[in-house]
């Protein structure tokens, strides 16, 4: 099932269903069923807090997918899939090559950060290249989804507890995030965290160590890697999270970046306002971003 949050024009955002052949407004489509699963859905993180009916009712609605008209994809104004997620609990240096690019030692156990809220912008909307720093990175990265509350997992019950996948860009402020003497800030600033282009249930991928992360920065290929070469893979992750970290529906984890960041560059190629950076992972699609500079910026 392939799920997408769409921004409309009064400034609310809609949740819609569909595949190759488009998409459609689930919720309306329900309506004109009079199923009540879907009542006060508007993203993917209310979806999944809706529980077990919300998922019966999109999935009777997308058998039937062909009685709504539907639109492309590239045709929607797209928002983060999950618009507020409790937490967005990140991992750091979990790609071997990505902590050898940055001289940084093999960490023993899973390195943990944060971003906000304030941080989600959708595909296709600007990431700002803020006044306060001038070492804009990238980071092209696989992003689970919760599906339900997860609390000290056991790691062979982990992957039950996902309910989908996504494509996450962790924009970095180089400079203030190793100017700092914590990472909060160079992660957090303003639309720093890319997610989309949508949601795909855990259910339509089959092994996601088999995904392959590709990072273009105007066209050029920067990033390329299997997902099986985390350092800690999922499993491990969601159960060193959960030992401390309560999981609740609709919250996201990032899993890491693999090397070629513009951080382990010689010499170092930041972004620029004017750039565009396209994250795409095999079977996800492409969460494309723009970037602006601070006038431009909203």
């Amino acid at each position: 099932m392939r799920l997408a949050t769409v921004r409309t024009d009064d400034g609310t955002t809609r949740l819609y269903g569909g595949g190759s052949d488009g998409f459609f407004d689930l919720v309306e489509a329900a309506e004109s069923r009079s199923m009540g699963g879907l009542a006060r859905v508007t993203d993917v993180g209310s979806f999944l807090r809706a529980g077990p009916a919300a998922d019966a009712d999109a999935r009777e609605l997308m058998r039937d997918a062909g009685h709504w008209p539907a639109t492309p994809l590239e045709g929607l104004r797209l928002a983060p899939p999950v618009t507020l997620p409790r937490s967005i609990v990140c991992v750091g240096r979990n790609y071997l090559e990505h902590v050898r690019e940055g001289n940084s030692p093999v960490p023993e156990f899973p390195i943990l950060f944060s971003k906000f809220p304030n941080t989600l912008v959708g595909h296709d909307e600007p990431v700002v290249r803020h006044a306060i720093t001038s070492e804009l990175d990238y980071e092209g990265e696989l992003a689970l989804i919760i599906g339900r509350q997860a609390r000290r997992v056991l790691k062979d019950e982990a992957l039950a507890f996902v309910a989908g996948y996504t494509v996450l860009n962790d924009i970095s402020a180089r400079d203030l995030q190793l100017g700092d003497v914590q990472w909060i800030r160079g992660k957090s600033l303003d639309t720093f965290c890319p997610l989309g282009p949508v949601f795909v249930s855990a259910d339509e991928v089959e092994d996601p160590g088999r995904l392959q992360i590709e990072t273009r920065v105007n066209g050029e290929l920067r990033q390329n890697a299997p997902c099986s070469d985390m350092i800690f893979d999922i499993p491990t992750l969601l159960a060193f999270i959960s030992e401390a970290i309560t999981l609740e529906p609709g919250d996201l984890v990032a899993t890491g970046t693999p090397s070629g960041t513009a951080f382990g560059m010689d010499p170092r190629r930041y972004l620029e306002p004017g750039d565009s950076v396209e994250v795409r992972i095999t079977d996800l699609g492409t969460l494309r971003s723009p970037i602006v500079g601070p006038e431009d910026g909203r």
